[in-house]
């Protein structure tokens, strides 16, 4: 009689070293394909003005208080809510941070205007000498 001899199969391996060097070419796609793009926190719909300025690398950048439709109100790069009475105490504290402290005002065309001119009141009584506000550009025709 004939007994088959059965060969002793080895546990199958995983090559690591081929893993991991596809992993590095998917982190490497995504690196380069994934945008990093800033968008703002609010949808505002800037009013148009054919004096817009287009806006460049500062060395100084303004401190913005944006206002939306409602007339909420908005400070700083996180986009901190604020409330009007607050709004005095912060620029002041911004100012006393930064002498020369520029304001810009990134307000919707369909905001109050009552709540544009109180901002505007809260930076003369903070004595923030540079008001300026955010346009866009008018529609060539």
């Amino acid at each position: 009689m004939r007994f088959l001899v059965h060969k002793r199969r080895s546990a199958p391996a995983v090559i690591i070293v081929a893993l991991v060097d596809v992993l590095i070419v998917l982190l490497i796609f995504l690196m380069v394909t994934t945008t990093f793009k800033q968008q703002s926190a609010l949808k505002l719909a800037l009013p148009e003005s054919s004096q817009a300025k287009k806006s460049g690398a500062n060395e100084n950048p303004p401190l913005v208080v944006s206002i939306d439709d409602k007339g909420s109100l908005r400070v700083g790069q996180n986009n901190d809510a604020v409330k009007l009475e607050q709004l005095q105490a912060r620029l002041r504290d911004e100012l006393a941070k930064n002498p020369k402290l520029a304001l810009a005002i990134n307000a919707d065309e369909k905001a109050p205007w009552g709540q544009i001119v109180k901002v505007m009141d809260a930076a003369k009584a903070a004595k923030i000498n540079s008001v300026s506000a955010f346009t866009k550009e008018a529609a060539k025709q």
